[in-house]
Protein backbone atom coordinates (compact mmCIF):
# COMPACT_ATOMS: atom_id res chain seq x y z
CA UNK A 1 0.00 0.00 0.00
CA UNK A 2 2.78 2.50 1.13
CA UNK A 3 4.02 2.02 -2.63
CA UNK A 4 0.88 3.34 -4.27
CA UNK A 5 1.21 6.99 -2.16
CA UNK A 6 0.61 9.70 -4.63
CA UNK A 7 1.79 13.18 -3.67
CA UNK A 8 -0.67 14.72 -6.21
CA UNK A 9 -3.37 12.79 -4.49
CA UNK A 10 -2.12 13.54 -1.12
CA UNK A 11 -2.00 17.50 -2.25
CA UNK A 12 -5.57 17.53 -3.37
CA UNK A 13 -6.83 15.81 -0.78
CA UNK A 14 -5.30 18.14 1.64
CA UNK A 15 -6.89 21.22 -0.18
CA UNK A 16 -7.91 23.56 1.17
CA UNK A 17 -6.66 23.60 4.82
CA UNK A 18 -7.28 27.35 5.52
CA UNK A 19 -10.12 29.91 4.38
CA UNK A 20 -10.41 31.20 0.89
CA UNK A 21 -10.42 34.72 -0.44
CA UNK A 22 -13.23 35.17 -2.61
CA UNK A 23 -12.88 38.43 -4.49
CA UNK A 24 -15.34 40.43 -6.40
CA UNK A 25 -15.15 43.66 -8.09
CA UNK A 26 -18.31 45.24 -6.97
CA UNK A 27 -19.85 46.51 -3.96
CA UNK A 28 -22.09 44.66 -1.15
CA UNK A 29 -25.18 45.01 -2.36
CA UNK A 30 -25.80 44.34 -5.80
CA UNK A 31 -25.73 41.40 -8.36
CA UNK A 32 -22.18 40.37 -8.27
CA UNK A 33 -22.15 40.78 -4.55
CA UNK A 34 -25.12 37.94 -4.57
CA UNK A 35 -23.21 35.82 -6.54
CA UNK A 36 -19.80 35.87 -4.55
CA UNK A 37 -21.66 35.42 -1.41
CA UNK A 38 -24.14 32.42 -2.15
CA UNK A 39 -20.92 30.69 -3.41
CA UNK A 40 -19.62 31.59 -0.70
CA UNK A 41 -22.39 30.30 1.45
CA UNK A 42 -22.67 26.84 -0.23
CA UNK A 43 -19.30 26.16 -1.66
CA UNK A 44 -17.61 26.70 1.68
CA UNK A 45 -19.37 23.87 3.94
CA UNK A 46 -18.34 21.55 0.90
CA UNK A 47 -15.07 22.76 0.61
CA UNK A 48 -14.79 22.17 4.48
CA UNK A 49 -13.40 25.63 4.85
CA UNK A 50 -14.50 29.51 5.43
CA UNK A 51 -14.96 31.53 2.27
CA UNK A 52 -14.11 34.77 3.06
CA UNK A 53 -15.94 37.26 0.08
CA UNK A 54 -13.85 40.57 -0.48
CA UNK A 55 -15.23 43.15 -2.24
CA UNK A 56 -12.77 45.29 -4.46
CA UNK A 57 -14.80 47.67 -6.39
CA UNK A 58 -13.56 49.75 -8.98
CA UNK A 59 -13.38 49.92 -12.95
CA UNK A 60 -15.95 47.21 -14.14
CA UNK A 61 -14.23 44.79 -12.02
CA UNK A 62 -10.77 45.38 -13.04
CA UNK A 63 -9.42 46.55 -9.84
CA UNK A 64 -10.21 43.13 -8.28
CA UNK A 65 -9.01 41.26 -11.41
CA UNK A 66 -5.67 42.80 -10.74
CA UNK A 67 -5.28 42.10 -7.41
CA UNK A 68 -6.56 38.96 -8.18
CA UNK A 69 -4.01 37.92 -11.22
CA UNK A 70 -0.88 39.07 -8.86
CA UNK A 71 -1.80 36.54 -5.97
CA UNK A 72 -0.10 33.43 -5.21
CA UNK A 73 -1.71 31.09 -7.19
CA UNK A 74 -2.26 27.94 -4.73
CA UNK A 75 -6.18 27.94 -4.56
CA UNK A 76 -6.81 30.52 -1.75
CA UNK A 77 -7.65 33.60 -4.08
CA UNK A 78 -10.29 33.11 -6.22
CA UNK A 79 -12.57 35.63 -7.94
CA UNK A 80 -16.02 35.78 -8.90
CA UNK A 81 -15.80 37.54 -12.39
CA UNK A 82 -18.45 38.97 -15.35
CA UNK A 83 -18.10 39.58 -18.80
CA UNK A 84 -15.82 42.57 -17.61
CA UNK A 85 -12.87 40.29 -18.06
CA UNK A 86 -13.09 40.19 -21.67
CA UNK A 87 -14.04 43.58 -22.19
CA UNK A 88 -11.89 45.56 -19.89
CA UNK A 89 -8.55 45.29 -21.77
CA UNK A 90 -10.18 47.21 -25.07
CA UNK A 91 -11.93 49.52 -22.75
CA UNK A 92 -9.14 50.51 -20.67
CA UNK A 93 -6.45 49.65 -22.95
CA UNK A 94 -4.99 47.75 -20.09
CA UNK A 95 -3.29 44.82 -20.38
CA UNK A 96 -2.77 44.48 -16.19
CA UNK A 97 -5.75 41.36 -16.02
CA UNK A 98 -4.87 39.94 -19.45
CA UNK A 99 -7.94 37.33 -19.35
CA UNK A 100 -6.42 34.51 -21.04
CA UNK A 101 -2.54 34.85 -19.65
CA UNK A 102 -2.90 36.15 -16.11
CA UNK A 103 -5.55 33.68 -14.83
CA UNK A 104 -6.72 30.02 -15.02
CA UNK A 105 -10.42 29.07 -15.76
CA UNK A 106 -12.51 27.30 -13.03
CA UNK A 107 -16.40 27.47 -13.75
CA UNK A 108 -18.62 29.21 -15.65
CA UNK A 109 -21.41 29.66 -12.07
CA UNK A 110 -24.82 31.67 -13.88
CA UNK A 111 -25.77 33.42 -16.91
CA UNK A 112 -27.70 36.74 -16.27
CA UNK A 113 -29.69 37.42 -19.43
CA UNK A 114 -31.40 40.75 -20.28
CA UNK A 115 -34.55 41.68 -21.94
CA UNK A 116 -35.39 44.40 -24.54
CA UNK A 117 -38.24 46.20 -23.35
CA UNK A 118 -39.74 49.29 -24.81
CA UNK A 119 -42.11 51.94 -23.93
CA UNK A 120 -45.57 50.88 -24.69
CA UNK A 121 -46.32 53.61 -27.22
CA UNK A 122 -44.13 52.19 -29.52
CA UNK A 123 -46.32 50.52 -32.43
CA UNK A 124 -46.30 46.73 -32.38
CA UNK A 125 -46.74 44.28 -29.57
CA UNK A 126 -43.37 42.03 -30.74
CA UNK A 127 -39.83 42.26 -31.93
CA UNK A 128 -40.66 42.31 -35.81
CA UNK A 129 -43.31 45.25 -35.84
CA UNK A 130 -40.28 46.94 -32.99
CA UNK A 131 -37.99 46.29 -35.85
CA UNK A 132 -40.22 47.67 -38.38
CA UNK A 133 -41.06 51.08 -36.45
CA UNK A 134 -37.67 51.51 -36.26
CA UNK A 135 -37.13 51.69 -39.79
CA UNK A 136 -40.01 53.56 -40.60
CA UNK A 137 -38.48 56.32 -38.51
CA UNK A 138 -35.94 59.23 -40.47
CA UNK A 139 -34.49 59.49 -36.48
CA UNK A 140 -32.65 56.63 -34.50
CA UNK A 141 -34.53 55.25 -32.06
CA UNK A 142 -33.23 55.78 -28.14
CA UNK A 143 -31.70 53.00 -25.89
CA UNK A 144 -31.17 53.70 -22.83
CA UNK A 145 -27.78 51.81 -21.10
CA UNK A 146 -25.96 51.79 -17.67
CA UNK A 147 -22.82 51.49 -18.99
CA UNK A 148 -20.61 51.06 -21.45
CA UNK A 149 -19.90 48.09 -22.72
CA UNK A 150 -22.09 45.98 -20.26
CA UNK A 151 -24.20 43.22 -21.67
CA UNK A 152 -26.75 45.34 -22.63
CA UNK A 153 -24.81 47.65 -24.27
CA UNK A 154 -23.34 44.84 -26.49
CA UNK A 155 -26.33 43.43 -26.83
CA UNK A 156 -27.85 46.23 -28.15
CA UNK A 157 -24.65 46.72 -30.61
CA UNK A 158 -25.22 43.61 -31.90
CA UNK A 159 -29.02 43.97 -32.27
CA UNK A 160 -28.23 47.23 -34.30
CA UNK A 161 -25.88 45.16 -36.77
CA UNK A 162 -28.04 41.89 -37.14
CA UNK A 163 -31.55 43.88 -38.02
CA UNK A 164 -30.10 46.54 -39.90
CA UNK A 165 -31.14 49.46 -37.72
CA UNK A 166 -29.71 52.67 -35.62
CA UNK A 167 -29.93 53.19 -32.14
CA UNK A 168 -28.82 56.36 -30.30
CA UNK A 169 -27.71 55.25 -26.43
CA UNK A 170 -28.17 57.33 -23.79
CA UNK A 171 -26.12 56.87 -21.10
CA UNK A 172 -27.71 56.61 -17.18
CA UNK A 173 -25.66 55.63 -13.84
CA UNK A 174 -28.17 52.70 -13.23
CA UNK A 175 -31.15 50.47 -14.30
CA UNK A 176 -33.81 52.13 -11.95
CA UNK A 177 -33.50 55.49 -13.60
CA UNK A 178 -33.60 54.26 -17.08
CA UNK A 179 -36.51 51.81 -16.56
CA UNK A 180 -38.51 55.38 -14.81
CA UNK A 181 -37.08 57.24 -18.04
CA UNK A 182 -38.42 54.49 -20.74
CA UNK A 183 -41.65 53.79 -18.83
CA UNK A 184 -42.64 57.64 -19.01
CA UNK A 185 -41.78 57.87 -22.81
CA UNK A 186 -38.42 59.91 -22.38
CA UNK A 187 -36.58 57.14 -24.01
CA UNK A 188 -37.70 54.66 -26.28
CA UNK A 189 -36.85 51.67 -25.05
CA UNK A 190 -33.69 49.64 -23.04
CA UNK A 191 -32.08 46.11 -22.48
CA UNK A 192 -31.49 45.52 -18.65
CA UNK A 193 -31.09 42.49 -16.84
CA UNK A 194 -34.59 40.40 -16.40
CA UNK A 195 -34.93 41.21 -12.68
CA UNK A 196 -34.31 44.61 -13.35
CA UNK A 197 -37.47 44.86 -15.97
CA UNK A 198 -39.22 42.46 -13.99
CA UNK A 199 -41.56 44.51 -11.53
CA UNK A 200 -42.57 47.45 -14.77
CA UNK A 201 -43.26 44.08 -17.33
CA UNK A 202 -45.49 42.54 -14.54
CA UNK A 203 -47.73 46.11 -14.29
CA UNK A 204 -47.85 46.51 -18.30
CA UNK A 205 -45.75 49.71 -18.02
CA UNK A 206 -43.19 47.96 -19.72
CA UNK A 207 -43.24 46.16 -23.46
CA UNK A 208 -40.94 42.89 -23.17
CA UNK A 209 -40.03 41.91 -26.68
CA UNK A 210 -37.46 39.20 -26.39
CA UNK A 211 -34.42 37.95 -24.06
CA UNK A 212 -30.82 36.92 -24.57
CA UNK A 213 -29.70 33.35 -24.22
CA UNK A 214 -29.72 30.15 -25.11
CA UNK A 215 -33.12 29.49 -23.69
CA UNK A 216 -36.12 31.31 -22.45
CA UNK A 217 -35.91 33.38 -19.02
CA UNK A 218 -37.88 31.12 -16.11
CA UNK A 219 -39.28 34.27 -14.12
CA UNK A 220 -40.67 35.94 -18.37
CA UNK A 221 -41.77 32.23 -20.09
CA UNK A 222 -43.99 33.76 -22.10
CA UNK A 223 -41.34 36.23 -23.72
CA UNK A 224 -38.94 34.64 -26.68
CA UNK A 225 -35.34 34.47 -27.09
CA UNK A 226 -34.04 36.22 -29.70
CA UNK A 227 -32.52 33.28 -31.61
CA UNK A 228 -36.49 31.91 -31.76
CA UNK A 229 -37.14 35.53 -33.73
CA UNK A 230 -34.21 34.87 -35.95
CA UNK A 231 -31.56 36.79 -34.41
CA UNK A 232 -29.29 34.21 -33.81
CA UNK A 233 -26.62 36.60 -33.33
CA UNK A 234 -27.31 37.86 -29.82
CA UNK A 235 -28.64 34.13 -28.38
CA UNK A 236 -25.55 33.79 -26.04
CA UNK A 237 -25.06 37.65 -25.34
CA UNK A 238 -26.00 37.37 -22.20
CA UNK A 239 -24.20 38.76 -18.41
CA UNK A 240 -22.78 36.15 -16.69
CA UNK A 241 -20.83 34.97 -13.81
CA UNK A 242 -17.37 33.15 -13.86
CA UNK A 243 -14.74 32.03 -11.47
CA UNK A 244 -11.54 31.70 -11.89
CA UNK A 245 -7.91 31.88 -10.44
CA UNK A 246 -4.43 33.23 -10.68
CA UNK A 247 -2.61 31.82 -13.50
CA UNK A 248 -0.21 28.65 -12.72
CA UNK A 249 -2.83 27.11 -10.02
CA UNK A 250 -2.49 23.62 -9.99
CA UNK A 251 -4.79 21.60 -12.37
CA UNK A 252 -6.09 19.27 -9.42
CA UNK A 253 -7.02 22.28 -7.89
CA UNK A 254 -8.81 23.38 -10.48
CA UNK A 255 -10.34 20.28 -11.28
CA UNK A 256 -11.37 20.15 -7.89
CA UNK A 257 -13.30 23.47 -7.42
CA UNK A 258 -14.99 22.71 -11.25
CA UNK A 259 -16.77 19.84 -9.70
CA UNK A 260 -17.42 20.98 -6.64
CA UNK A 261 -19.48 23.97 -8.05
CA UNK A 262 -20.69 21.72 -10.84
CA UNK A 263 -22.54 19.78 -7.87
CA UNK A 264 -23.21 22.80 -5.80
CA UNK A 265 -25.18 24.45 -8.71
CA UNK A 266 -27.13 21.07 -9.43
CA UNK A 267 -28.93 21.49 -5.88
CA UNK A 268 -32.37 22.13 -6.10
CA UNK A 269 -32.45 24.92 -3.26
CA UNK A 270 -29.05 26.52 -4.98
CA UNK A 271 -31.00 26.91 -8.23
CA UNK A 272 -34.13 28.16 -6.65
CA UNK A 273 -31.66 30.53 -4.99
CA UNK A 274 -29.89 32.25 -7.66
CA UNK A 275 -33.27 31.59 -10.41
CA UNK A 276 -35.11 33.96 -7.76
CA UNK A 277 -32.38 36.83 -8.26
CA UNK A 278 -32.92 36.36 -12.19
CA UNK A 279 -29.31 34.28 -12.61
CA UNK A 280 -29.83 30.86 -14.66
CA UNK A 281 -26.83 28.61 -13.26
CA UNK A 282 -24.65 27.17 -15.36
CA UNK A 283 -21.34 25.01 -14.82
CA UNK A 284 -18.35 23.92 -17.09
CA UNK A 285 -15.19 22.22 -16.74
CA UNK A 286 -11.79 24.20 -16.55
CA UNK A 287 -11.35 23.89 -19.97
CA UNK A 288 -14.97 24.79 -21.36
CA UNK A 289 -14.45 27.69 -19.51
CA UNK A 290 -11.40 28.69 -21.26
CA UNK A 291 -12.53 28.14 -24.68
CA UNK A 292 -15.51 29.85 -23.21
CA UNK A 293 -13.50 32.97 -22.05
CA UNK A 294 -11.30 32.91 -25.61
CA UNK A 295 -14.48 33.26 -27.38
CA UNK A 296 -15.80 36.33 -25.58
CA UNK A 297 -12.27 38.29 -25.49
CA UNK A 298 -12.53 37.98 -29.37
CA UNK A 299 -16.12 38.38 -29.84
CA UNK A 300 -16.36 41.73 -27.71
CA UNK A 301 -13.52 42.49 -28.69
CA UNK A 302 -14.31 42.91 -32.39
CA UNK A 303 -17.58 44.94 -31.53
CA UNK A 304 -16.00 47.45 -28.90
CA UNK A 305 -13.37 48.03 -31.34
CA UNK A 306 -15.68 48.50 -34.61
CA UNK A 307 -17.93 50.60 -32.69
CA UNK A 308 -15.32 53.24 -30.68
CA UNK A 309 -16.58 52.34 -27.28
CA UNK A 310 -14.33 52.80 -24.33
CA UNK A 311 -14.44 53.97 -20.67
CA UNK A 312 -16.20 56.84 -20.35
CA UNK A 313 -17.34 57.20 -23.48
CA UNK A 314 -21.25 57.03 -22.85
Amino acid sequence: MAGQFSPAAAKEAAYPTKPISLLVGFAPGGSGDFVARAIAQYLGPVLGQTIVVENRPGANGLVAATHAAAAKPDGYTLLITTMGLTTNPYLYGTNKADPIKDFTPISMVADVPNVLVANLAIPGAGLNAFLRELKSRATPLSVATTGQAAPGHLASELLQRAAGVKFEFVAYKGSGPALTDVMAGHVDASMPTVVAALAGIKSNRLRALAVTGATRSPLLPDVPTFAELGISEIGTASGWYGMVAPAGLPADIASRLSEEIRKVMEAPEVREHFLTQGATPRTMTSAEMGRYIAQEYSRWGAIIQQSGIKAGSQ
